[in-house]
């Protein structure tokens, strides 16, 4: 049985130390025991164990609670595993992640509306060989884990809790992330030392209990990009004395373990944040299901819930959903369905119209454009979809309860007032909650919530901003600089409106088709391919002219114009999604055209 085949792995695992142990020339003495026990190393340790399966395995336990208890652990080395949602859930060692889930300064609670990534396996081994070291009074703690908590905001408060305890941090990132697409400074290949996605780091951390209680421990820091067997090979030659480490200077609030050039920090951050522009937000809905509960057909959809939960499924439930960029589906919206409905939230999108922008809180190492916008509830995945966070919608109107009873007046802009009021006065205009409509070229004198968003929209789609402060945009959510003046302003705002025309596929843009689609056939889509401007559906059938810029053109972690096609691989494309695709076509394009305009302002980001 299981049991069976456990212990005699473990006796085997055994043999085998002891075996190595004699080929370096250790005699152990007689009836010695090799001192390596069999326990959960992240359950409290017991005074005493005892068991049904067997005398041995009670021995096993007590020994091993022993060492819990009474050894001074002076070493804690491995690779521990890797898993976000994690099933060791003692009370024991959910008790000392606490310390990790709260703000810098240890005083207050971490003030994220999610902070479960916190609870990685990988996260309770550091805090439990912290634990044993912080018990010890010194010691050294060395891992290789994932390298997201070097910068991740949501681990902020681990950073200053591990430089409180330890007075040396070594941290080597080796890279590697598939996930961020990271590539090494050359732009060369980056490869992972493992054969998994997400990249690495090694950390050594120094208790010597020479430090002051009230110092925070020395970082120090050294990236490694390249080839595996590069990278290798650099390890294997080098040791903590010989590695050219950079001494970094941890400060408030992030407390990053990443060497960042931070030279225009106090320009960048004069600017206001996206998340305190736009108090009310939310990260997507998640459906936990969404085979059964989103589709493109709403018949299919009232079919399926009906079918998988054994209902009468409410065709008054199902709402249009932003799925993936240019990807409208239907949602059978039940909160009762609905893992995380987000309601809160999302009811500003249904109880009248709207209009949201669609921000990712951490911008990968790439400059792919990591937001977007929507006039719909949003799915979690919108725009990239990973274990490592997801991107938030910021509604420009909330909706109150006077709404249902048919107010006009039920909607108030969701904007910081006291931001408003640093950019109406710096702009010498007068801000209104709706917008005002102007005769042309009659002076504005006053601006909307809309017009903001579509400053926002601008300014954010602009490669020279997004190049000048990359190394801030992949830390938190972005900041936006202060309008100038109102010159400057308006011709920002012309400029995000178009894009965000586009993107909600309302523009009259659309209309000067630069695609063609010249062969009938079957119009399935099989093997997808782009060749010499020609997106090929299947054998025979293609869309011409298609500019290689729309075809390659990211949006978050998705290219549009491959995933739309992708997405619908074995079906028949009817003439509306034809005429969508081809529209998705000029929308890539002309984001990209107006995107070098918007640099060709001349703006000084």
């Amino acid at each position: 049985n299981g049991f069976e085949l456990l212990m005699a792995s473990y006796a085997m695992a055994h043999l085998k130390i002891d075996l190595l142990l004699k080929e370096t020339g250790y005699t152990p003495k007689p009836n010695q025991r090799l001192r390596v026990f069999l326990t959960n190393s992240l359950e409290e340790p017991q005074t005493e164990t005892d068991t049904l399966f067997s005398n041995w395995l009670t021995t096993e336990s007590n020994e091993a609670n022993k060492i819990k208890n009474e050894t001074p652990v002076m070493c804690v080395i491995g690779k521990p595993p890797y898993s976000g949602e994690s099933a060791n859930q003692g009370e024991w060692i959910m008790k000392l992640m606490e310390d990790y889930k709260k703000e810098p300064g240890g005083k207050e609670k971490l003030k994220e509306r999610n902070p479960k990534w916190i609870n990685d396996d990988y996260m309770k081994f550091i805090r439990y060989g912290q634990h044993f070291i912080e018990k010890n009074g010194s010691g050294i703690l060395a891992f290789i884990n994932p390298h997201g908590f070097l910068d991740n905001p949501t681990f902020r408060g681990v950073r200053w809790n591990l430089m409180k305890t330890f007075d040396k941090i070594y941290t080597i990132d080796l890279h590697g992330n598939s996930n961020k697409k990271e590539k090494a400074p050359d732009g060369g290949i980056d490869e992972n030392v493992f054969d998994i996605q997400q990249g690495v780091s090694i950390n050594i951390f120094v208790k010597t209990n020479k430090k002051k209680n009230n110092e925070l421990g020395k970082v120090f820091h050294f990236d490694l990009y390249g080839h595996r067997d590069n990278k290798y090979e650099t390890l294997t030659k080098s040791s903590i004395h010989t590695i050219s480490y950079s001494e970094l200077q941890p400060y408030a609030p992030n407390y990053l373990f990443i060497d960042r050039d931070f030279g225009l920090l106090s320009e960048y951050e004069i600017g206001f944040k996206i998340n305190e522009l736009f108090p009310v937000n939310s990260v997507g809905i998640v459906t936990a299901n969404d085979t059964v509960l989103i589709n493109e057909s709403k018949d299919q959809l009232l079919l399926n819930t009906s079918s998988h939960y054994n209902i009468i499924a409410d065709a008054s439930t199902i709402l249009p959903v932003s799925y993936r960029p240019f990807d409208i589906r239907y949602c059978y919206y039940d909160t009762k369905l609905v893992e995380r409905s987000r309601y809160q939230v999302m009811q500003n999108f249904l109880l009248g119209e709207n209009m949201g922008l669609v921000v990712r809180r951490q911008q990968p190492e790439s400059r792919d454009l990591y937001l977007f916008t929507s006039d719909k509830i949003i799915s979690d995945g919108f725009i990239r979809s990973d274990n490592k966070g997801s991107e938030s919608i910021f509604p420009l109107y909330v909706y109150n309860d006077l709404t249902l009873l048919g107010s006009s007046d039920s909607r108030t802009p969701n904007l910081n007032p006291s931001i408003v009021k640093q950019i109406a006065e710096g702009m010498g205009l007068e801000f209104t909650n709706e917008p005002i409509e102007y005769s042309i070229g009659q002076e504005k004198t006053t601006f909307a919530p809309i017009d903001l968003l579509d400053y926002i929209y601008a300014v954010l789609h602009s490669p020279a901003y997004r190049e000048k402060y990359k190394e801030f945009l992949k830390i938190d959510f972005p900041r936006v600089p202060y309008p100038k003046d109102s010159a400057s302003f308006w011709k920002l705002v012309e400029k995000g409106k178009a894009i965000r025309e586009l993107h909600l596929l309302e523009s009259p843009l659309l209309e000067h088709r630069i695609t063609q689609y010249p062969i009938a056939g079957t119009n399935q889509v099989g093997k997808i391919r782009y060749e010499d401007g020609k997106v090929y559906i299947n054998e025979s059938q293609y869309f011409s002219n298609v500019p290689q810029i729309a075809w390659e053109f990211y949006i978050g972690g998705y290219q549009p114009a491959q995933k739309w096609l992708k997405d619908r691989k074995d079906r028949t494309l009817n003439f509306e999604d034809i005429n969508h695709y081809q529209h998705i076509i000029i929308a890539l394009t002309e984001t990209s055209r107006l995107m070098e305009e918007i640099d060709d302002l001349g703006m000084d980001w």
